[in-house]
């Protein structure tokens, strides 16, 4: 616990030589509009987990499901993205590595959230420095709105660097923005899907940032440091490609093994963090190995 609080205040002095220690002013304003910081903490408490989980199921049938379907159908309009299974399979590898190196992260350099800096019980050398920011732990007060996902005997209080909470959202929000949308609504007249999925895109790691940051559960550094895991653990699928084939023996082992899906196209082409996973503009046709 003490290791953390000391890498805390590190992290604030650093932002104060960087000039970007802004953390009390956002929250102070955001204590001024009690009503929005109620559904800020919501925000918080609730989107992270589940809203990460939502994303997979809804990217799962929209690059998958939605095109086995229509290769089982008689419809000549293909509903899901071109993208097919290569999307899907390159996310979800980038959330595992970036659940792996932020583990590291923690273990090697545990860092407390503002909120516990504040702590009253805590009288060591350094107790009147971080009382002296006045964080208010807006989520687990009386008033606050925690949970489950905040709050059980298994959640780490004291891995606040990296943010995987900004981490999370910025990974969704970039998949969003850049997926290949399906052949109707590239056709469209007004570009209405794509206008919205850059919408949504920006606006939820947006939205997260200022979530992290009013509830003095990040620091700005904790968000930067979440942006640069999931970059590295996005662009490390061309690594993890490698260990595709050990995968598919041990699966095979264990009888667990699933086909593959076929797409076929009339080119190939990269997908952005997908590494050599080009696939066609075509739809999914069948299943085969």
């Amino acid at each position: 616990m003490h290791a953390a609080r000391r890498h805390a205040l590190s992290l604030i002095h650093l932002e104060q030589s960087l000039h970007i220690f802004h953390e009390p002013a956002i929250q102070q304003f955001f204590l001024g509009y009690p009503a929005l910081l109620h559904w800020i903490n919501r925000l918080y408490s609730f989107i992270h987990i589940p809203g990460t989980i939502l994303f997979l199921v809804w990217l799962y049938n929209y690059t998958i499901l939605s095109n086995r379907n229509f290769a089982s159908s008689s419809s000549n309009k293909a509903s899901g993205s071109p993208a097919g299974p290569a999307l899907f399979q390159s996310r979800r590898r980038t959330m595992a590595v970036c659940n792996l190196l932020a583990f590291a992260v923690f273990t090697a350099w545990p860092c407390m959230p503002p909120r516990l800096l504040s702590d009253p019980a805590y009288n060591g050398p350094d107790a009147a420095e971080a009382k002296s920011y006045k964080f208010v732990d807006t989520v687990h007060g009386a008033s606050g709105e925690s949970s489950v996902w905040t709050q059980n005997k298994f959640c780490n209080q004291y891995a606040a660097m990296p943010s995987l909470h900004f981490g999370y959202s910025l990974l969704v929000g970039v998949t969003i923005m850049t997926i290949p949308l399906a052949p109707a609504a590239t056709r469209a007249r007004v570009p209405w899907r794509r206008i919205l999925a850059l919408v949504l895109g920006f606006a939820y790691p947006a939205v997260i940032l200022v979530a992290i940051v009013a509830t003095a559960n990040h620091f700005i550094l904790d968000a930067v440091a979440g942006a640069v895991v999931c970059a590295i653990a996005w662009n490390a699928n061309g690594v993890l490609l490698n260990l595709v084939p050990v995968e598919d023996w041990f699966l095979w082992g264990l009888r667990l093994h699933i086909p593959e899906i076929t797409v076929r196209g009339a080119e190939r082409e990269a997908l952005p963090g997908s590494a050599e996973e080009g696939l066609g503009r075509g739809v999914v046709v069948g299943i085969g190995k």
